[in-house]
């Protein structure tokens, strides 16, 4: 590592969004560490997914098994974007992004990252809180008041569109099948042997939509 190489900790779950934000890291001069969360999501196998994209790209991997009693979830189907945007959605899980992000403020600490970045956004998707700028603000006032010289937070989709994402994903060099957004995936064996998308979540649905409205978009000009 090189002082051009700042080391930074991004918060991966092996989705669109982290994973575009991974390789924005490294496009950006920074030399990132993939971090994992496992707190029993039904969803794990975006694990496998973030683990071959980690392989695929020579980016170092760790992932933390952490757990709570989370509410129980019923995923919805069939909605409409306009419809996910009406509300909290039912699958946002209190707490989870205030957990995941202390964790990778701490493990940044224990590696000497001088960055934390994560991919939430809220344009397209708004029916989770703790994906606002407002929420990251409030965090960050919050670590810089727990921990002398905080790592820096970068939230560099947090204003994107979903189709905006796909773009970048594109010009990044993934394809659409190349990260996991599923909430309910089906019984069944894909190419890597994994259960298959059900296409119906809020997730698959966002996830389609994003690349089919992707095309025509030129990746947005970031200011990291």
């Amino acid at each position: 590592m090189t002082p051009s190489e700042p080391r930074c900790v991004v918060l991966h779950s092996g989705g669109l969004d982290s994973t575009v934000c991974l390789l924005l890291a490294r496009k950006h001069g920074r030399m990132p560490y993939s971090l994992g969360i496992g707190y029993g999501q039904r969803h794990d196998v975006e694990l496998a997914y973030a683990a071959r994209q980690c392989a695929r790209f020579g980016i170092d991997r760790h992932v933390l098994d952490v757990g709570w009693k989370k509410p129980a979830i019923e995923i919805p189907k069939d909605r409409s974007v306009a419809e996910m945007k009406s509300g909290i959605a039912p699958t946002f899980v209190p707490g989870r992004n205030a957990v995941f992000l202390a964790l990778a403020c701490a493990e940044a600490a224990g590696i000497g990252a001088t960055e934390v970045w994560l991919g939430v956004n809220a344009v397209d998707y708004s029916g989770y809180p703790d994906c606002r700028e407002s929420f990251l603000e409030a965090f960050r006032t919050m670590w810089a008041e727990a921990v002398p010289n905080p790592p820096r937070i970068v939230a560099p989709l947090v204003t994107l569109t979903k189709p905006e994402i796909a773009a970048l994903a594109h010009d990044l060099g993934l394809k659409r099948g190349d990260t996991w957004s599923c909430y309910a995936p089906e019984p069944g064996v894909g190419s890597h042997g994994e259960p298959v998308p059900c296409g119906r979540c809020d997730a698959c649905l966002l996830h389609d939509h994003a690349w089919a409205e992707r095309a025509g978009l030129a990746p947005a000009a970031l200011t990291i």
